[in-house]
């Protein structure tokens, strides 16, 4: 789970502990059945909080679930900047983000779950992946790597082909999903102005074992 840095005394301390407690309930919920409809008083029994805290943290269910949400996809996007830090090219990071997110179906399911479920309505969010990528498309455009126009419209492209793939893996688990993953990634490089060699190389270049802890 993302994390900020910590609070300074024990009372600050078990308040962020608190919310944090309710924002992994929450993502567990939304993993699960992706059903928000769960009682206050269940989430607050599944965070092992008080009913009373509930609003000291968040004034609606509504705003806890977004909470959850945002969590999630920034988690999924320091996990990207910790193992794939030291690549310069975006062409390979575009590539790398579609392997790394097919593998990260068996190896975070709860995470990538939440992806699957509400990642749409995120795709132009100022955090988790997709800033990355919105930065990754400027300098690929910035450096004549990537041929595309407009980086916002590239984007979106790039979010729905990325949940195409998430939506795969849970729906067709029998499909290899690497082998997809470099297929799709293969696509989207062609589609953004990598030649047809240069983006069949680049979708398959090395990738950083999921199972090795992250660079710091």
């Amino acid at each position: 789970m993302s994390t900020s840095a910590p609070p300074s005394n024990r009372f600050e301390r078990r308040r962020a502990e608190t919310r944090r407690a309710l924002v992994r309930a929450a993502r567990q919920i939304l993993a699960e059945s992706g059903d928000t409809s769960a009682s206050i008083q269940a989430i607050a029994e599944r965070a092992d909080v008080g009913f009373g805290s509930f609003y000291n943290h968040f004034d609606s269910k509504t705003e806890l679930f977004e909470a959850a949400v945002v969590d999630a996809l920034e988690e999924f996007g320091q996990s990207f900047d910790e193992r794939l830090a030291g690549i310069d090219d975006p062409a390979e990071l575009v590539a790398a983000g579609f392997r790394l997110s097919a593998r990260m179906s068996d190896s975070h399911p709860e995470l990538m779950q939440v992806l699957r479920r509400r990642g749409l309505g995120h795709i132009h969010s100022d955090n988790g992946l997709a800033s990355r990528a919105l930065r990754d498309l400027q300098a690929g455009i910035a450096s004549g790597r990537f041929t595309v126009l407009d980086p916002v419209v590239a984007l979106s492209a790039l979010g729905g082909t990325l949940l195409s793939l998430v939506e795969l893996r849970f729906a067709r688990p029998e499909v290899d999903g690497d082998e997809a993953a470099k297929n799709l990634a293969e696509m989207v490089l062609r589609m953004l102005g990598l030649p047809p060699d240069d983006a069949h190389e680049v979708a398959r270049r090395p990738l950083p074992d999921l199972d090795r802890p992250p660079s710091s």
